[in-house]
């Protein structure tokens, strides 16, 4: 009885605590990242991705630099298959903490805490 009232109220907190919209999925490299839809990212970031597949020009010195995935938060690539780009972020009188990464293969990634997690962007 109180192992299903356990499993229950475990169940509820993950419901509470785990974000509307995402979800955890398993990636080539073996580890997991959360889904966000591009449509649900802020306007900031859905610029930045327009940018991209524009090619430019990018308002940031750093944008389109190798990302050396130092984290290992991403699936393990060679040095080289990502790359960074600045989200803008409101208020922030420097590059702040949102960034998108993308990969060679077409993946792209969001962070709004500077590499401490990643979201895979769904299209």
């Amino acid at each position: 009885m109180l192992l299903r009232f356990a499993s229950r109220v475990l169940l509820v907190c993950l419901a509470v605590l785990l974000p509307v919209g995402c979800s955890v999925t398993d990636t080539s490299g073996g580890s997991s990242t959360a889904t966000v839809k591009e449509s649900q990212l802020p306007a900031e970031a859905q610029q930045t991705i327009a940018l991209i597949d524009r090619g430019g020009p990018f308002p940031y010195a750093k944008d389109g630099v190798v990302f050396g995935n130092y984290e290992k938060l991403l699936p393990e690539q060679k040095r080289g298959y990502y790359h960074e780009y600045t989200v803008k972020t409101p208020g922030s009188r420097d590059r702040g903490a949102r960034r998108i990464v993308t990969g060679q293969g077409g993946e792209i990634y969001y962070t709004d805490d500077h590499y401490k997690s990643f979201r895979t962007v769904l299209r």
